[in-house]
């Protein structure tokens, strides 16, 4: 894969910075279930005094928990609590650049992600 595959989009970066979550659909196990990665920043007492004063805290110094996740696709429809989630693998990311070696790792070019409500994420 090409360098440019493996640079963040400006706009996804932002939102890790702003502590955003980010999600992307991944190929799932069997064809009832869906998969996904997501990538949740680390908050902490900046991200929290900023939220008192109604706004966000930019950090490109953030730590990152990265995670894939598998459930029932059927288990979506109704309110049934319990989606049949399996975490299938997990990393955790001291800053943006460890992150990228996750993702690379992973193969998952930083470009297929996107705001966690844009994709199959129900969590």
């Amino acid at each position: 894969m090409e360098d440019r595959e493996w640079a963040w989009p400006a706009v996804e970066l932002a939102a890790l910075r702003l502590g955003r979550r980010l999600g992307m659909p991944v190929p799932a196990s069997q064809p009832y279930r869906w998969s996904f990665v997501h990538i949740v920043p680390s908050l902490g007492p900046a991200d929290e005094a900023a939220v008192r004063a109604g706004r966000v805290h930019s950090n490109s110094g953030r730590s990152f928990r990265v995670a894939q996740w598998e459930f029932e696709a059927d288990r979506l429809e109704g309110y049934d609590h319990d989606l049949g989630f399996v975490r299938l693998r997990h990393a955790e990311a001291a800053d943006e650049s460890e992150l990228l070696a996750v993702l690379r790792e992973w193969r998952l070019p930083p470009a297929g992600f996107r705001y966690s409500w844009d994709t199959v994420d129900p969590s």
